[in-house]
């Protein structure tokens, strides 16, 4: 129950962060935010590394899989609006755990856009693939057993991602939530949200069952999430 509580109270900090520094900060806060952002997200993780319910192993894979995120977020830079972070994120959230999802999310954003370009969209961005991350662990079992369901969630994810944006774009054009402003902002980007949400889709296609095989494997191998399951972390193994 405690570890619950913890995960829900670290998204819910991860928002408070954002807003608080859109609303109360100054423009050039973002550094400051996505930095915050990073922090909480870091929390389950060493809590229960402090606790010893988690391992270095972990750390080590959860590093390695923002690595191949941000690559491959580098590698189809020059196809606009078709990256594969999305559907890697997902699939951390799917075989890591909730808490590691929504780590690999925010840190894929953040570190990648020091090649893409940091700006206030930055915490926007860690905090939708961070959400994407984050619910696909708790939803790691049907996504897992049917792959219709899992494409289902990659392709909503892409259109919650645009959402998210789009959100930022409308408090950041008008200074509060404008609805007609949010209306015309997601209609007029209504063709590059469906472009990205059918990219998530594929890339699911292409690389959820060999990189799910082989996180499996390592995650079995190396017993990497065995100490957690006592404490729900990563329970959905």
């Amino acid at each position: 129950m405690k570890t619950k509580a913890l995960k829900y109270l670290v998204v819910l900090g991860v928002m408070v962060t954002i807003i608080f520094g859109l609303f109360v900060s100054d423009n050039n806060s973002y550094a400051l935010v996505s930095l915050v952002v990073v922090i909480i997200s870091c929390v389950p993780i060493v809590v229960h590394f402090e606790k010893g319910k988690s391992s270095t192993r972990l750390i080590v894979l959860i590093s390695t899989m923002v690595a191949i995120s941000v690559a491959g977020r580098f590698l189809f830079a020059p196809i606009p609006f078709f990256k594969p972070v999305t559907a890697i994120v997902v699939l951390c959230g799917i075989y890591l755990g909730s808490e590691s999802g929504f780590l690999v999310g925010g840190l894929s954003a953040l570190i990648s856009n020091f090649y893409f370009g940091q700006g206030p969209w930055t915490p926007f961005q860690m905090l939708a693939w961070g959400l994407i991350g984050f619910l696909a662990g708790i939803m790691a079992n049907p996504l897992k057993r049917s792959k219709i369901f899992l494409c289902i969630y990659g392709f909503i994810s892409g259109i919650v991602y645009s959402l998210i944006l789009d959100s930022w774009s409308t408090l950041w054009i008008e200074g509060y939530f404008s609805v007609k402003r949010f209306l015309a902002l997601s209609i007029t980007a209504l063709p590059i949200t469906l472009c990205y949400a059918i990219s998530n889709v594929i890339f699911l296609l292409i690389i959820g069952k060999p990189l799910g095989s082989v996180l499996e494997r390592i995650i079995k191998k190396y017993g990497i999430l065995s100490r957690d399951r006592g404490d729900n972390f990563g329970k959905q193994l």
